[in-house]
């Protein structure tokens, strides 16, 4: 029986890494015009905690995600969100930086970076501008 890591949870380290993603794509999110208002609660720290769960849960790791929230039906939970192209470049811009800040392995970075912008591009649900950009260039 051999010791090494035999998920992609595990070989990137575990919850720690997943932590410390989470919370650093969450630091820049805080201070996103566009993105920031898509959070209704006033702390991140539920949101954090659902992608937290999400992201171990898909990469092998603990099925916290699943037992609590039921399949991750992505799309669907997008759907009431304003989710344009300047909104997913701008999620996969904070979730480059805290990938960058994680420092992975290329394999594993290269790996993760793959499937976030996959996801990010799949979540695209309209390409009308952002609403609060539009009320303020018509001022």
């Amino acid at each position: 029986m051999s010791d090494e890591p035999s998920t992609f949870y595990e070989q990137v380290g575990g919850h720690d890494t997943f932590v410390r993603l989470v919370d650093a794509f969450y630091r820049e999110v805080a201070a996103d015009e566009v993105l920031r208002p898509m959070y209704p609660e006033e702390d991140l720290g539920p949101a954090a905690v659902r992608l937290r769960m999400f992201l171990e849960q898909y990469w092998g790791g603990p099925t916290a995600y699943g037992e609590q929230r039921g399949h991750p039906r992505l799309r669907l939970r997008h759907m009431g969100f304003h989710v344009n192209p300047d909104a997913r470049d701008r999620w996969l811009r904070h979730m480059r930086t805290a990938l960058d800040e994680v420092q992975l392995s290329p394999l594993h970075e290269e790996t993760m970076w793959d499937y976030l912008q996959r996801a990010a591009h799949a979540l695209v649900n309209t390409f009308e501008p952002t609403p609060s950009a539009t009320a303020s260039s018509d001022r």
